[in-house]
């Protein structure tokens, strides 16, 4: 059985071969190779909602996956043609989709740079969660987002708390998610545990 809402099905989240094992996976054509597997070093956080604002819909796999109907809502004219993609997706109620295996490079991030480095695409692991830049985001998709990450911390161990940054740092004036609205002390507090086991 497959479960899309991790922490529901009582499991110790686990990657194996690139994929976390349990979550929901809708695999995205929008996806290159790496350049090199070995330097997977940052994680960005996004947010996403199609349409803006509505959720619990299934646009986001559609985009993902290159089959959005631009005629279902005026929004969808303007990227369906877009040719995008994340490693993850959160929804509200914590689920998970996985949507390119981590070793790939997904197409997240746009034009970007981490200090001084470019094309943050190349080296990094991207997670949408569903919302907006307006409204909090809710306890189950923290929860998710905290067991994913330490699970992406113990496989790709050159991901450290100072490597965890939001679309709007890595490109600053283009983008404004995870938005305001993302609780990062909330967030970092929950990883405190596995942050102070890999400082020792």
């Amino acid at each position: 059985m497959i479960y899309w809402n991790l922490l529901e099905a009582n499991m110790d989240l686990e990657i194996r071969d690139h994929f976390l094992i349990g979550a929901k996976q809708q695999l995205s054509p929008n996806s290159s190779d790496r350049i090199n597997e070995r330097d997977i070093s940052l994680l960005i956080i996004h947010n996403i909602s199609l349409p803006p604002g509505v959720f619990g819909t299934r646009y986001v796999d559609q985009l993902f996956c290159n089959n959005l109907d631009p005629k279902i809502h005026p929004y969808f004219e303007k990227i369906s043609k877009l040719r995008v993609s994340a490693h993850l997706l959160i929804s509200r109620a914590g689920d998970v989709t996985q949507y390119v295996a981590f070793n790939r490079k997904a197409w997240h991030a746009g034009d970007s740079i981490f200090k001084g480095r470019k094309n943050c695409n190349e080296f990094s692991i991207g997670i949408e969660l569903e919302g907006t830049d307006h409204e909090a985001f809710t306890d189950m998709q923290y929860e998710t987002l905290i067991c994913v990450t330490k699970a992406i911390f113990k496989n790709y161990p050159l991901i450290n708390q100072d490597r965890v940054q939001g679309h709007s740092d890595i490109a600053p004036g283009r983008k404004t998610d995870p938005g305001p609205y993302f609780e990062w002390q909330k967030y970092f507090d929950g990883l405190e545990e596995v942050l102070n086991s890999k400082s020792k």
